[in-house]
C-alpha cells in the first residue's frame, strides 16, 4: 500500500481529496494535517511515502518548512498542490526537495498518477505546469538584477538596496535602469509588475 499524508487547510476540499485517493485499492491515506504548525509531527508520526501538501493554504507550512521534511523523513516524497504558478515559482518549489507539482484544477485521476510516480521514484509536474514553464519568455534579468528588484518591490530606498548589496549607489541605479529597460516598465511600479507576472521574481 501507498501510504499518503494529506495537508490542505480547509476540511471539506480535505475530505474531497481524501475520499479521492482512498478509493484506490494500493493507496492509503494515513492522516490528514490542515497545515497549523504540524506537517512535520504527523509525517514522523505516520511515516508516509508521499506527502500532498496544498502550498497555497498557509504557504504549505512554507513547504513542510523549508526542507525540514525531507531531512528528518528523506523516504517521504512531497508533492505540492496549487491553484496557479509561475516558471519562477515552479523552480522555487522544486529546489525545496519537492518530487512533484499538481495544479488543483486537476482531473482526479492525475492526483492519483502524481502518486504513483513519485513512488516509484520519479518526478511529477503537472502537464498544464510544464506548459506554461516552457511557453514562458526567458528571464532577462540577471541575479543581481533580481535581487534589486526583489528589494525595490518591498519600497526600500536606493540607498538601503546599496546597503543591502554592498553596491554603490550609482551600481544599483544602473541596475534600476537595465531592468526598466529589459521589462519596458516605465516606472519602478511597472518593471515589477511585469517582472512578477513573468515570473522573473
Amino acid at each position: 500500500m501507498i501510504r499518503v499524508l494529506l495537508v490542505q487547510h480547509t476540511r471539506l476540499v480535505r475530505g474531497a481529496f481524501a475520499a479521492l485517493l482512498s478509493r484506490e485499492d494500493d493507496i492509503e491515506v494515513v492522516a490528514e494535517a490542515d497545515g497549523d504548525g504540524d506537517v512535520v509531527a504527523h509525517a514522523l508520526a505516520c511515516r508516509p511515502d508521499v506527502a500532498v501538501i496544498d502550498v497555497d493554504s498557509r504557504a504549505g507550512e512554507e513547504v513542510a518548512v523549508r526542507g525540514e521534511l525531507r531531512e528528518q523523513l528523506p523516504e517521504c516524497r512531497m508533492l505540492l498542490m496549487m491553484a496557479s504558478t509561475t516558471p519562477e515559482r515552479l523552480r522555487r518549489m522544486l529546489d525545496l526537495h519537492a518530487a512533484g507539482v499538481i495544479s488543483t484544477n486537476a482531473p482526479p485521476d492525475r492526483l492519483v498518477h502524481g502518486v504513483r510516480k513519485l513512488v516509484r521514484g520519479q518526478r511529477f509536474v503537472d502537464p498544464e505546469f510544464a506548459l506554461a514553464a516552457l511557453d514562458a519568455a526567458a528571464n532577462p534579468l540577471t541575479p543581481r538584477e533580481v535581487e534589486v528588484l526583489r528589494l525595490t518591490a518591498d519600497g526600500t530606498p536606493t540607498r538601503e538596496v546599496a546597503e543591502r548589496l554592498c553596491l554603490s549607489v550609482a551600481t544599483v541605479r544602473n541596475h534600476l535602469s537595465a531592468i526598466s529597460r529589459k521589462t519596458g516598465g516605465r516606472t519602478r511600479i511597472d518593471a515589477v509588475r511585469i517582472a512578477t507576472e513573468s515570473g522573473w521574481v
